[in-house]
């Protein structure tokens, strides 16, 4: 009997060439990139980069850009676990819509999206005229950018989840609730748990989506300096004022924490990965 020849994937010099490929596209794609804005950022010295940081508009933004994500992330979570609980535990009609439904921002462009929004709230907006005469403002103020960045950022906790709740099954809420739990009791105790470092990696990559939204936020923002900026926009003012050290300093702090998001996420990819390994080895 022939014996199998061996597959390329194990060849020493296809791994190198792979390896060498992937590292090759991240330096040039990536890291480049990031070490650029940071170099930018401080070409003109520590004083100005500190100066671009504090200068009144650039809080102001960094505020508004926190007050964001401090608003939409905690509204997704419970849009998130939510709408998993529902599609993984229990069949119902129009689930199958659900599910696309919540797939509509990944194939809608976020310019697209802050445009209906305008088309909706706007002055001359379907309902225009009725938050005009109650004195309501939806668009070019902070409701809006509220608006928009959660429609951009409601996939992530949610698609994080479903297959984790699907593949658990339900077996341990029947469990539950043979012993007596009530419905609270269940989801605290029971599904809570076994979800909760699938739930806080969705959470990091719905914060990290709405800190650095540019694209719907910008149709909807009004670009009103020191108002209804955020980071990415104020940055996009700056650059186009050929402030480029001030621009570059304030895109440094963003993707510091972008980077700050990747280190969570990475200590809890290694943590389910060592949860998994540990579960594997108890049975």
């Amino acid at each position: 009997m022939k014996a199998p020849s061996r597959s390329i994937a194990a060849s020493p010099t296809a791994r190198f060439a792979l390896i060498a490929s992937a590292l090759t596209f991240i330096g040039i794609f990536l890291l480049l990139p990031l070490v650029t804005v940071f170099v930018e950022a401080l070409s003109g010295g520590v004083s100005k980069y500190m100066a671009a940081i504090v200068e009144p508009d650039a809080l102001a933004a960094l505020r508004l850009t926190l007050l964001i994500a401090v608003i939409s992330v905690p509204l997704n979570m419970v849009f998130g676990v939510t709408a998993s609980w529902a599609i993984s535990k229990f069949d119902f009609w129009g689930k199958s819509l659900l599910i696309t439904m919540i797939d509509l921002p990944f194939s809608v462009s976020p310019v697209i999206s802050g445009l209906i929004y305008v088309l909706l709230f706007g002055a001359q907006g379907l309902l225009g005229p009725y938050l005009a005469e109650h004195d309501i403002q939806i668009v070019f103020a902070v409701p809006g950018i509220v608006l928009a960045t959660i429609f951009v950022t409601f996939p992530f906790v949610a698609r994080e989840l479903i297959p984790l709740m699907q593949e658990q099954g339900t077996e341990s809420e029947e469990a539950a609730r043979s012993l007596g739990a009530s419905g609270w009791q269940m989801f605290t105790r029971v599904t809570l748990p076994n979800i909760k470092w699938g739930l806080l990696y969705g959470v990091l990559l719905c914060n990290a989506r709405a800190m650095g939204e540019f694209g719907a936020v910008s149709v909807v923002s009004g670009h009103i300096r020191g108002l209804t900026t955020t980071m990415p926009l104020h940055v996009e003012i700056l650059y186009n004022e050929y402030n480029f050290v001030a621009a570059f300093a304030v895109a440094s702090l963003l993707a510091f924490l972008a980077l700050i998001t990747l280190l969570l996420q990475s200590v809890l990819e290694w943590r389910d990965a060592a949860m998994t390994t540990a579960a594997g080895a108890s049975l």
